[in-house]
């Protein structure tokens, strides 16, 4: 056996997990220095959305090598959409490593991430990470960092934590604020007080072997691959175990294996304390606890917070259904969603009459990032509207309310305010954060932040920083109005025309271009007013014997907004369905045609009456 420390790294999103964690791999010698990932950025994030976007969405397992111990390192995702990773992670760990910005501060996300980990009674060590930054407020950090150990500690040890100062772009961290930031430096610091300060893992070799599932992963040659932390006793190749669910279903270990870097190596036998990856194991999921046959009592199952936000799904009705996919039925997605669920403990997923799924999920990120997986796949389907999640509490229906923190320059004070008022935002509290910026705090229902971090973007020519957390289910409070004005409507099948799309910019803003082929009630651009408007792009200009079509000259189109699948989520109305296929998103009405519009618009005026 071999001197072992399992740590989680958490944070707040950006503030800078996974570029200390690339810091930690290269000075321990992990890669050749000849080797591709000594010159790459954000190494574990080796997903694509994950480069794209620059979050993680999925905890990482890696592991280095310091002096005689073994460094177990679990990269954790920090946006609060993903927290569900961090809950069914954080149960490997004995210690976690807070990294928090030296400008911004803890965030909402840093909050709930503390708070699980003291909650497991696990050992911290804060990182003040970017103290280079031109407004760095390390002390101001350090003193709110304390304020919210106050807050949150279960015991006064909790409250005794060890504080490191770390510019992780550059690979440095020290044990006390150095007064020049360019000074040499690495990571030798942070890696000899995690020795010191986060304890080893239990030495439970006597019982019977036992674990809990954290993760799933899939490999087409070795199949299924459960891994987890051994909490007692030692496992072998070829050994017999159970699911305690299932205990009368015998399974053997085929593999068992250990992380070295960002790989993994196939050993004869592990032990208590030991992340592992083994295979052979079908039928399990994730909480699930695998045992030793003479012992059929379960561990602690993972308990993860609920969804706060629900939408439909259904494979695409509309006149392009199954022109851009290799996945179009409602049984090929029913199996995609069944696969999903072994991994993504925070979704949830419902069957519907006709084909249709209800998902439910922590955010319109979450689920979104669902649907961009699928349409990368080949899968082709359409959603609504995501909806709040409501429940019965004591007889009285609620809704989520969350905590939303807004980082912006001070000129957009005034915005800020004016916005969150027209949704019912209550201003907990406004501070500033450097000379020129101010973060404001608002409590919220969750059905207010649908579709804010677009307009607020746009309102403050994208310099905002939106972060929410969710706090607890309240009694419903008011109707918030549509924020949107109508749209335009496409009223006929077509190709988009020079001539007719200038003929509706006079109307307001569109979403397509000349050449692009529509269907009608497709919506093709957001009206100037409140109501829907019917246009047809597809008409040219009338012949004459007197002049031809080119003889007014070019016409000037202005280029169409292009909405990513977020925007396109926030944009859709109760009426409005998002096809999303692998090559193209439109947004259409529910009802194609204005006859069915109209029988749809009297059908629930009747029902309201």
């Amino acid at each position: 056996m071999q001197n072992i420390r399992n740590i989680a790294v958490i944070a707040h999103v950006d503030h800078g997990k996974t570029t200390l964690v690339d810091a930690m791999l290269k000075q321990t010698n992990v890669f050749r220095d000849n080797q591709r990932e000594m010159n790459v950025e954000q190494i574990l994030d080796s997903n694509d959305l994950e480069r794209e976007r620059g979050i993680t969405i999925l905890a990482k397992n890696c592991a280095i090598e310091y002096g005689d111990t073994k460094i177990n390192i679990i990269d954790t995702p920090g946006h609060a959409d993903f927290s569900g990773e961090v809950e069914r992670t954080l149960s490997m760990a004995d210690g976690a490593l807070l990294i928090i910005d030296a400008q911004e501060g803890p965030m909402p996300q840093s909050r709930f991430v503390l708070k699980q980990a003291l909650a497991l009674g696990l050992k911290v060590i804060v990182v003040i990470n970017k103290i280079d930054k031109k407004f760095a407020r390390t002390e101001k950090v350090i003193s709110k960092t304390e304020d919210l150990f106050l807050e949150l500690a279960h015991t006064e040890e909790q409250l005794k934590f060890i504080t490191l100062f770390a510019v992780a772009r550059e690979g440095k961290v020290f044990k006390t604020m150095p007064n020049d930031f360019n000074q040499p430096g690495n990571v030798i610091p942070l890696l000899e007080t995690i020795l010191e300060e986060i304890p080893a893992p239990p030495v439970l070799d006597e019982g019977p072997f036992k674990m809990v599932v954290s993760s799933l992963e899939y490999d087409r040659h070795l199949g299924r691959i459960i891994i987890g932390r051994i909490s007692q006793g030692t496992i072998s190749k070829r050994e017999t175990v159970i699911v305690t669910d299932k205990p009368s279903k015998n399974l053997t270990v085929e593999k068992i294996m250990l992380s070295k870097g960002l790989g993994r190596y196939e050993v004869p036998s592990a032990h208590a304390g030991d992340i592992v990856a083994i295979t052979g194991i079908s039928d399990v999921t994730i909480g699930q606890t695998i045992s030793d046959p003479s012992d059929t009592t379960s561990l602690h199952t993972i308990e993860i917070s609920e969804p706060t936000l629900h939408m439909q799904m259904g494979s695409n009705t509309s006149p392009f259904s199954a022109k851009e996919g290799d996945f179009t039925t409602s049984r090929q997605i029913e199996e995609r969603l069944d696969r999903e669920l072994e991994s993504n403990l925070s979704l949830r997923v419902e069957k519907l009459d006709g084909g249709q799924f209800k998902l439910s999920g922590r955010g319109e990120l979450h689920l979104s990032i669902l649907l961009e997986n699928m349409r990368r796949e080949g899968y082709e389907m359409e959603v609504s509207k995501p909806q709040v999640i409501t429940k019965q509490v004591d007889g009285i229906l609620c809704e989520p309310v969350e905590e939303v923190s807004i980082i912006v320059p001070e000129e957009f004070s005034g915005a800020i305010n004016q916005e969150l008022g027209k949704r019912y935002g209550e201003l907990q509290k406004m501070e500033p954060v450097t000379d020129t910026e101010v973060e404001f705090t608002y409590k919220m229902a969750s059905r207010g932040l649908i579709g804010l971090r677009s307009t607020l973007l746009t309102q403050t020519k994208g310099t905002v920083i939106v972060n929410s957390q969710f706090l607890a289910f309240e009694p419903i409070g008011k109707d918030i109005p549509q924020l949107r004005n109508g749209t335009l409507i496409s009223s006929e099948s077509g190709v988009v025309t020079a001539y007719g799309l200038n003929a509706a910019q006079g109307r307001g803003m569109t979403l397509v271009k000349p050449g692009d082929i529509i269907y009608e009630g497709q919506v093709i651009g957001l009206n100037a007013k409140k109501e829907d408007m019917e246009v047809n792009i597809c008409k040219g200009k009338k012949l004459t014997n007197m002049r031809t079509s080119g003889t007014d000259g070019i016409t000037q189109v202005i280029p169409p907004v292009i909405l990513s699948l977020e925007q396109s989520l926030e944009f859709i109305e109760d009426d409005e369905l998002l096809e999303v296929t692998p090559k193209s998103l439109r947004i259409r009405k529910k009802q194609l045609t204005t006859v069915d519009r109209k029988r749809q618009r009297r059908k629930v005026r009747e029902s309201a009456n």
